[in-house]
């Protein structure tokens, strides 16, 4: 498919599109208009790891960041969560509080954003700083606990030691006062030895103290949070936009979809691509309230669809140019594609080209033709079936139209197929043909009956009518294929009822007539080079031809 072709099918579905994301844009925005706003508040938490002399700056980073990932875990914990709502007294649960909150490590550094939603930002912004702070409490009451129990036990010895230092020293005023030398040399002696150990047991506390300092993370809020002035959700206009965007894209996928499905034969190009059959004419749709309405090179000469025809006719001359089909039959896959139309508007503008042409209704179930051209129905082509010497006298009606001539249906028979496949009606055939320049058959569709399959081998080529709007590949193919099996020629098709729209290039350069301020008028090819015409009078009719001895008058 061409970039032209899918330009033309937006074209053709832009009102789905534009619909569908008129809908979807509308709606996003009533339903976010409608939803409650909701809050996040933010806070930055960085963690420090301990100093460690042992280890180099670039371990210590990666320590860090180790940490900082450890401790994003622990902050969506239980006791965490528990604590910030104990604090701020809501009746919550941590698991409904944990649904809100976001913790995240920022990518190659030691920072923690915590993030809370909730509809009341004020609220969101305390519990965030509330549950910050139970982290670093709880963290630091963690890590201390780890020296705990050595520093207790080196307070209770220095407390014991302590203890016997002031005893001796009491005995050793005692002893002093006595005058008992040797007594006083003893208990100089253990009180030295005493203070040496209250000595050795302070500095291993404050060595402890310092171990402990040092191997001690740190937890701080880089950036505490604030109450937050703008809701996150709903973004009304991004909620709005994508759903717009959203909208038109299936909108855009249905219309196509649609056009992938759609198996009609819509185009030039689906003929060719289908049938693979020369295009003769394409023809718009035409307007008619009643049979003759239908009759538009008539009844309008000089309207887009009677040019259209008159190119028609120009390529069907130019179909056969070694051997001019005399006999055409005119037919179409189904009902009510235009083929009664389109053999009428061909058999007029043919005799306003000075030919001498006849039209015979062979559709003997539905005849038309002659409500078309207003005449009458009581004699006709099953007439000639009837006459065993001279089956053409009376059978030949002249039309309002010069040098077109007209042989309806007659009373309808039991038996279509069977006469015109008769040996009889092949001798008719011989005999029109040599009276007249130009003989065309409105035969019955192909599919519906076998009409059209019995006279088409008798015709010198066919032209098969295609409904734009309604006739499906599948049915063209079959219509072609059962034809050309018994051996007919074709000579191309005949698209009608095409919209105004599709037609517009056809219908405003490549065919069209223009008219000089004078009234003559030109033909342009699809090039833009003056074509020559057949010359015809200004009222649209070339000379009455004189009357012929066969013709009813």
């Amino acid at each position: 498919m061409e970039l032209r072709q899918y330009a033309s099918i937006l074209l053709k579905w832009w009102w789905l599109i534009a619909l569908c994301l008129v809908l979807a844009g509308g709606t996003a925005f009533g339903v976010s208009r409608m939803m409650t706003p909701v809050y996040q508040a933010s806070a930055t938490l960085m963690v420090s790891p301990g100093s460690n002399a042992t280890t180099t700056d670039y371990t210590a980073v990666l320590t860090g960041q180790q940490l900082a990932k450890t401790y994003t875990e622990l902050l969506k914990k239980r006791p965490v969560l528990q604590g910030a709502i104990a604090a701020l007294n809501l009746s919550m649960t941590p698991d409904q509080l944990a649904a809100r909150e976001n913790v995240q490590l920022v990518r190659d550094t030691q920072l923690v954003t915590v993030q809370i939603e909730d509809e009341d930002p004020v609220l969101a912004a305390n519990l965030v700083n509330q549950i910050a702070k139970e982290f670093i409490e709880t963290n630091q009451t963690s890590q201390l606990s780890r020296f705990a129990s050595s520093k207790e036990n080196l307070l209770n010895q220095m407390k014991l030691v302590a203890s016997d230092m002031a005893s001796t020293q009491a005995d050793l005023d005692k002893a002093r006062a006595a005058g008992n030398t040797s007594e006083v040399t003893r208990l100089e002696t253990s009180l030295t030895q005493q203070r040496s150990s209250y000595s050795d047991l302070l500095k291993s506390y404050e060595d402890i103290r310092v171990t402990e300092a040092k191997s001690l993370d740190t937890v701080v809020v880089a950036d505490p949070a604030e109450a937050p002035s703008k809701p996150v959700r709903p973004n009304v206009l991004m909620n709005t936009l994508l759903a717009a965007v959203v909208g038109a894209m299936l909108a855009v996928g249905v219309a196509f979809l649609v056009e992938y499905l759609d198996d009609h034969l819509h185009s030039a190009e689906d003929v060719d691509a289908t049938l693979h059959l020369p295009l003769l004419g394409r023809t718009t749709r035409i307007h008619a309230q009643n049979p003759t309405d239908r009759l538009i090179v008539q009844k309008d000469p000089r309207s887009p669809i009677a040019e259209a025809y008159r190119s028609f006719r120009t390529n069907v001359h130019f179909s056969n140019v070694d051997k001019p089909a005399k006999a055409i039959l005119v037919t179409s896959a189904n009902p009510t594609e235009g083929k009664s139309t389109t053999a009428a508007n061909l058999a007029v503008v043919m005799a306003q080209a000075d030919l001498q042409v006849l039209l015979v209704d062979t559709d003997l179930r539905k005849p038309i033709l002659h409500q078309i051209f207003e005449v009458s129905n009581d004699f006709g082509l099953t007439s000639a079936f009837l006459q065993e010497k001279s089956p053409m006298n009376g059978i030949v009606q002249q039309t309002k139209v010069p040098k077109l001539h007209l042989i309806t249906s007659g009373p309808l028979p039991p038996n279509p197929s069977e006469l015109l496949g008769s040996q009889r009606m092949r001798s008719l055939i011989g005999v029109l043909k040599e009276k007249f320049d130009v003989v065309i058959f409105d035969s019955p569709p192909v599919l519906a009956v076998t009409d059209a399959s019995v006279l088409a081998p008798q015709a010198d080529g066919v032209i098969l009518v295609v409904d734009s709007e309604r006739t499906r590949r599948g049915a063209a193919q079959l219509a072609v294929s059962n034809l050309q099996q018994i051996g007919a020629h074709f000579m191309g098709v005949a698209l009608t009822k095409l919209s105004a729209k599709a037609a517009g290039g056809y219908y405003n350069y490549n065919n069209y007539y223009y008219y000089s301020s004078n009234g003559d008028r030109n033909r342009h090819s699809h090039n833009g080079s003056l074509v020559p015409t057949v010359s015809e009078p200004k009222n649209g009719h070339v000379k009455p031809a004189a009357p012929e001895t066969l013709v009813k008058q």
